[in-house]
């Protein structure tokens, strides 16, 4: 029997991802306490091969009792009870955008900021989601372009990237990142926020991009960094690395490192890669 453990951020297209497997003919069962995984797995497996085909959805609604996920896939293993998890995820800005439109509020911080939700969701998550098999990224995707990499996955049997690499922007003043696997220091590109038109703009602006790029020197640090990154990311991948998290820092996270983080990602993605982009201090003053 198959039994596949759908998971990630909160927005990310979990249900959208849910109802793509049923209609593939799989049992679908939404918001299950994870304590429950063991006796639900179980009853599965005992019904003869009435059911074959099973995905489960759990994550963060559930409260405290997410808590008990490891507990719950650690009882599987000691059954001999075989699964898979599937883990979505999206851009920060995707996410914000998302619960926007549909005027939610985050389920772990209901009465204040989206952003701190999902920073604080992003923590929460980041164990089950290096344990994860698969790993979609949805910021670009379509309803249908999300069904049709779920049918490559679990139809097809098709090889799918487990790697995700984030790109993420910061500041030095404001703390080192301390997750990356790579940190790059773009402070040597001259200072756009010395420039009383840019100052009060962001990486993410024309304006700002274009001063940046400008310089000679950028070009070639681009260049000479998405050559060492086409040598090492096969072997991340070789070695089962299911996340890559390349930081790029400036002095205050606002202009420079936004604008190369921006221009990582896209070049990244255009490779085929699994991308996801974080701007961790540019609101930041």
């Amino acid at each position: 029997m198959e039994f596949v453990i759908i998971t990630g951020m909160s927005g990310a297209g979990k249900s959208q991802a849910m109802k793509a497997m049923e209609d593939m003919g799989y049992y679908c069962m939404d918001n299950l306490p994870p304590a429950l995984l063991p006796r639900f797995a179980e009853l599965c497996y005992q019904s003869k091969k009435t059911i074959d085909k099973v995905a489960v959805v759990a994550d963060i609604r559930g409260g405290i009792f997410f808590e008990d996920l490891f507990k719950g896939l650690g009882e599987l293993k000691n059954e001999g009870l075989k699964y898979r998890i599937l883990f979505l995820d999206a851009e920060d800005r995707v996410l914000i955008k998302r619960y926007k439109e549909l005027r939610r509020p985050h389920p772990l911080n209901p009465m204040g900021s989206i952003t701190d939700g999902i920073i604080e969701e992003r923590k929460f998550l980041e164990e089950i989601k290096d344990k994860a098999d698969y790993i979609i990224d949805t910021s670009k995707l379509t309803i249908g372009m999300l069904k049709e990499e779920i049918n490559k996955i679990f139809i097809k049997g098709e090889e799918v990237r487990k790697l995700t690499i984030s790109v993420v922007s910061f500041g030095f003043k404001h703390g080192l990142l301390l997750d990356a696997d790579l940190v790059f220091d773009v402070r040597f590109i001259p200072n756009p926020y010395y420039i009383p038109e840019l100052r009060e703009l962001t990486g993410e602006d024309e304006n700002v991009r274009d001063y940046v790029f400008e310089w000679e020197q950028t070009g070639i640090f681009v260049d000479k960094l998405m050559d060492m990154l086409e040598f090492l990311i096969p072997y991340y991948i070789k070695e089962g690395k299911s996340q890559l998290i390349i930081g790029i820092g400036c002095t205050g996270g606002r202009h420079r490192s936004v604008a190369i983080a921006n221009y990582i990602e896209s070049k990244l993605s255009q490779q085929g890669h699994r991308t996801i982009v974080t701007h961790r201090d540019y609101k930041l003053l």
